[in-house]
């Protein structure tokens, strides 16, 4: 990822308190080799990416899945607090999510209808998550 990206990330992770971590967890893309189709890099990668999430909760980032307000999305971060289980939120690589990944996920999470770079949406998701922590304990970075 650029500096940018890992410069912003970073900001918004300190900021989160240690009862709501946050992990960034790379999986190597495939090489996009001739002979190396689509569905056999999405399937690939997939594999990789439940061996990486195992039983945590997983939330797959979908442009069909369901798009939430701010509020929602500080009312959902709760529920995955108390829930006793991590929360693994996956973006999917240069090829998007294999559908398997999307059948076994817990929920299906739309930012946009827009397609977005891949470091744009790890910024977006640091932010709103720590937006999310900010609107449940009522601190004031988040204004209605």
């Amino acid at each position: 990822m650029p500096g940018w990206v890992e410069a912003a990330c970073a900001e918004y992770i300190k900021r989160m308190p240690r009862e709501a971590t946050v992990e960034i967890i790379e999986i190597k893309p495939e090489k996009r080799a001739a002979g190396n189709s689509t569905e056999n890099i999405q399937l690939l990668e997939a594999k990789k990416i439940m061996d990486t999430v195992g039983r945590d909760f997983l939330i797959a980032l979908d442009e069909r899945g369901t798009e939430l307000t701010t509020l929602q999305l500080a009312e959902k971060f709760k529920g995955w607090q108390l829930s006793g289980r991590d929360t693994a939120l996956v973006i999917g690589g240069a090829d998007g999510l294999h559908a398997s990944v999307k059948h076994q996920a817990d929920w299906l999470w739309g930012l946009s209808k827009l397609t977005l770079p891949h470091g744009m949406v790890r910024v977006l998701l640091c932010e709103q998550l720590y937006r999310a922590y900010s609107v449940t304990h009522n601190h004031p970075y988040h204004r209605q």
